[in-house]
């Protein structure tokens, strides 16, 4: 694959306004699958760093840097893909397939293959690379261990094996984890979600290896697809930090226990997360409008390449949730030219899924009265979209977060503030989809 790195990095911006409760991460190359206080206090700024190497064929890249605390109101992206089909014959090492096309389901039933749901670009042979939040491989084995062969930069995982899930730490460069040993003998089934975000740079999927074990057919993909479009909020920015003083670091982000990921297992649906910190829909955070905003990086498969278009009509989801405006919002109200920014990008989006749910989110991280100034555009862009004949475009309500319900790293929501969002999620694509 002949790829091109964007040749900008990250900046790192640090402000503070008495109105919002937030922080702002800006980092900057493209990539893919925030806290307010009601009386405005003061937020720390994220920023994370980009970090360098090569994402090649093998794909492997560089650690990524992380930047400081401060600043306001910010919110990370969000970008997630459509679901690969893949290879993969078990045979006596049990290895699981490699490459296949971006928009497969996973092989035909009853053959062996891994299940990708996720933007992964297919084109070396050796095996599917991914960058985007939440990019997720499954397969079921007759066996009693299962390991990964994953190539790439350094970056997390969450394994979950038989519903049992753990956290895998991938050092970086050619390396076989371990994910469970000592099984029953028997089936399982193992599903391995990529929980730090894009700009940690590529990862190479090698395939699952069963010991003695071997590769069965994959567990069937639900009819139920969701999309998310966000920023730091949507990639677990330090969800799992213990309060708003520590500052970014993988350790503390984890897609697996945002609100979309919890929602997206209540309702039994695949999902994508196309996430990016310190994104914007007009602007990102810090007021930057030099780097790539969400509606460029949106149309990537891995958002650090921007000649790795994303072919939209490999996966069609039934609900769209966009989560943007944390960002914009940092320097405060972008006016009209945010409406106008993101009655573009839905208008867009409504020629690519005609058929979908789309649902603009309020940002948790935003409080009085940024988040009443939020509510006012995007209530605008249904507005426009319902004088088209449009009526799948709704508001989606997330309350300013509660600091009585504790605070992740640099004022981003915690576990309890996403599984709040989640149950809001859940109960809106519910009542609409009839799930």
């Amino acid at each position: 694959m002949t790829i091109s790195k964007w040749s900008w990095l990250a900046g790192i911006t640090v402000g503070i306004t008495t109105s919002m409760l937030g922080c702002s991460d800006d980092s900057s190359t493209p990539g893919s699958i925030d806290a307010g206080n009601p009386e405005g206090s003061v937020g720390g700024q994220a920023g994370a760093g980009g970090g360098a190497g090569n994402a090649g064929n093998a794909g492997k890249g560089g650690a990524a840097g992380t930047a400081g605390a401060a600043g306001q109101a910010g919110a990370g992206g969000s970008n997630a893909g459509g679901s690969g089909g893949i290879a993969g014959a078990g045979g006596a090492a049990g290895l699981g397939g490699a490459a296949g096309s971006t928009a497969g389901t996973g092989g035909t039933p009853g053959t062996p293959a891994v299940r990708f749901i996720g933007r992964f670009d297919t084109s070396d042979p050796a095996g599917p690379q991914f960058e985007w939040s939440g990019s997720e491989m499954q397969a079921r084995f007759n066996g009693t261990e299962v390991k990964v062969h994953i190539n790439g930069s350094p970056n997390q995982y969450e394994a979950v094996v038989d519903g049992q899930a753990s956290k895998v730490v991938h050092p970086g460069g050619d390396q076989t984890l371990t994910l469970a040993s000592g099984l029953a003998p028997g089936d399982h089934e193992v599903r391995l979600y990529r929980i730090t975000e894009a700009f940690f740079w590529s990862a190479q999927f090698l395939g699952f290896d069963f010991g003695s074990g071997a590769l069965l057919a994959p567990p069937a993909a639900p009819d139920r697809r969701i999309e998310v479009v966000g920023d730091s909020i949507s990639a677990g920015y330090g969800i799992e930090g213990t309060s708003a003083s520590c500052t970014f670091s993988a350790d503390t982000e984890n897609h697996y226990f945002t609100y979309e990921s919890i929602s997206a297992r209540d309702l039994g649906a695949d999902l994508i997360t196309l996430a990016w910190s310190g994104i914007g829909m007009y602007r990102n955070s810090g007021g930057d409008m030099n780097d790539p905003r969400m509606p460029e990086r949106y149309l990537l498969t891995m958002p650090d390449f921007p000649n790795t278009a994303w072919n939209f009509s490999s996966w069609t989801p039934h609900a769209v949730v966009i989560n943007l405006g944390t960002n914009d919002f940092s320097t405060g109200n972008p006016g009209q030219p945010f409406a106008d920014a993101y009655l573009t990008f839905v208008t867009d989006m409504r020629g690519r899924y005609p058929n979908a749910w789309i649902y603009l989110a309020t940002s948790p991280m935003l409080g009085d009265p940024e988040q009443g100034q939020q509510k006012t555009h995007l209530q605008w862009v249904i507005n426009q979209r319902a004088a088209q004949g449009d009526t799948k475009v709704k508001l989606l309500l997330f309350a300013t977060q509660d600091q009585a319900d504790g605070l992740g790293c640099d004022w981003h929501p915690n576990l309890v503030t996403n599984q709040k969002m989640a149950a809001e999620m859940t109960k809106a694509l519910k009542a609409d989809l009839g799930w």
